[in-house]
């Protein structure tokens, strides 16, 4: 599947930037993209995970110096010592597109590039298939949008795909990004995460549960967002006087992992499930937040009860969703006083039926399939 959207912002990042950098989880599509600008059998193409490669950047200075037009490091939070090199090098010339640099979603990879290359780069995060590229909701709400998980030949072959891939991440992955957290805890606290989905996040419960303290439950919580496996949706609060909810809501980015440690195997499984609403509330959250890319999102609730799936500050306009797994979603007293407490410049209740239609006064019921109309 070729992404061409990517694939453009990627050429139009190279255009105005010395260093680019794709980060994301692995399996995500990073190092396929990277190889529709250079070749993996090019001399500029440096796979870090690849032995050779490694002996190539023995004296990294000569081997990166030396080479002319752009140059591809793979897995780069594997030599976190080049950040300091990249800076030299991409100072002796002022031309863009130098260096187009990938890293499997690492903290130290973020914080070694913001701090070396300060001013010189541009961060593209990378996620699986998106609802734009694929055009349909179904087997994407299921599978997730990992590339080997949605192309699988089954549901049963993509739930197996996501269930190793759960293991490799608390086995290898984390160990592999610096953070030293025993394997069957994480498991643990990440299955116990999947059914906080859509929830608003307090740290007494899971730490019961887990028999721990709650500085080390949001410890790994901190450390599964780092790694771009769940995503904390933060509160909007201001001073309206009520009384509004000051901690994040979890979301799984992936449907298809959510799933998988739900084990939810099939669609007709998923349909069924007592999590149904709130995965697909998620699902729809994140295919919006890709699509419309706001400069802040939030979350707003009160509590008296009023709420709102997902707050949006894009292009000087207040824009408020709802996420609803319904056949014909209504206006209801929430919302109406989100629009006004807010200032909500518009409302959009997304729905997984094939019509548009206004609610009333700055809402519309809008078709997950017509989300870029928000744009």
């Amino acid at each position: 599947m070729i992404r061409l959207q990517l694939t453009a912002r990627i050429e139009t990042a190279l255009r105005r930037s010395k260093v680019v950098a794709l980060v994301g989880p692995r399996q995500v599509g990073k190092t396929t993209l990277a190889r529709t600008f250079v070749a993996a059998d090019h001399p500029n193409y440096f796979d870090l995970e690849d032995p050779i490669a490694q002996a190539r950047l023995e004296n990294p200075r000569t081997a990166l110096g030396d080479l002319q037009g752009l140059r591809v490091i793979d897995e780069i939070q594997l030599r976190p010592d080049l950040f300091a090199l990249l800076r030299v090098l991409v100072d002796q010339s002022d031309s863009t597109g130098q260096f187009l640099i990938l890293g499997s979603a690492s903290p130290k990879l973020l914080q070694q590039s913001s701090e070396s290359l300060l001013g010189r780069i541009e961060v593209i995060e990378i996620t699986g298939f998106t609802l734009a590229e694929v055009g349909t909701v179904d087997p994407l709400w299921l599978r997730g949008g990992y590339p080997p998980a949605y192309l699988s030949a089954s549901d049963e072959d993509s739930f197996s795909w996501r269930k190793q891939a759960i293991r490799r991440f608390v086995e290898q992955d984390l160990r592999q990004f610096g953070i030293n957290v025993p394997a069957p805890a994480m498991l643990r606290f990440w299955t116990m995460l999947s059914h906080y989905h859509g929830q608003i996040w307090n740290a007494a419960d899971p730490a019961r549960s887990m028999g721990s303290s709650e500085s080390t439950v949001r410890r790994y919580l901190d450390h599964l967002t780092q790694t771009f496996m769940v995503r904390q949706l933060q509160p909007w609060f201001e001073n309206l006087g009520k009384r509004q909810v000051k901690h994040p809501k979890i979301y799984f980015p992936d449907s298809g992992l959510l799933h998988a440690l739900m084990g939810i195997r099939s669609a007709d499984a998923l349909a069924v499930h007592p999590k149904s609403g709130a995965s697909w509330e998620g699902f729809a959250l994140e295919q919006i937040l890709r699509t419309v890319q706001p400069e802040e999102s939030y979350f707003w609730a009160t509590h008296s009860g009023a709420e709102l799936d997902l707050l949006m500050f894009h292009r000087n306009q207040r824009i408020g969703v709802e996420c609803k797994r319904v056949d014909a979603p209504r206006l209801g007293a929430s919302m109406r006083t989100a629009i006004d407490a807010l200032k909500l410049d518009a409302l959009y209740v997304v729905y997984p039926g094939p019509r548009r239609y206004a609610l009333g006064d700055k809402a519309i019921a809008l078709p997950i399939g017509e989300i870029a109309a928000m744009l």
